[in-house]
């Protein structure tokens, strides 16, 4: 006969140590979005913008993932209610590298627009890292 072991109820934070999470890579990814833009949008090279549009794509679908990472894994119940404009936050980040922003437009603004909420995100992220 098979006995399970003992159980015994644990709590935690985050999945894993909280060094693992950091709104830094979805701002790295921002960051390689805003330059693709721009440079893409300095050229004259028809190959050379559609291979940038492409790579610009998958870094805006990264930002997505990164911000949904923190959003989901990362974020717990005391912080929503602490920061309550933290899911508004999120979802106008996400949709800023979606198809409405820096997915779907070839704009520095969008860029820079979506750099600013990741910051705001960023500061709420290392307030929670204080408590």
């Amino acid at each position: 006969m098979f006995a399970f072991p003992r159980t015994i109820d644990v709590s935690a934070h985050c999945d894993l140590p909280c060094g693992v999470y950091d709104p830094a890579q979805a701002r790295i990814e921002a960051e390689s979005v805003k330059a693709i833009i721009q440079k893409a949008n300095d050229s004259d090279d028809p190959d050379f913008r559609t291979r940038a549009i492409l790579i610009k794509e998958q870094r805006s679908e990264l930002v997505k993932h990164h911000l949904w990472v923190l959003w989901t894994d990362y974020f717990k119940p005391p912080h929503f209610e602490k920061y309550p404009q933290l899911n508004t936050l999120v979802n106008e980040a996400t949709k800023l590298a979606g198809a409405t922003g820096t997915k779907g437009e070839m704009s520095v603004e969008k860029a820079d627009e979506l750099l600013a909420k990741i910051d705001e995100i960023a500061e709420i992220f290392w307030e929670t890292k204080k408590a």
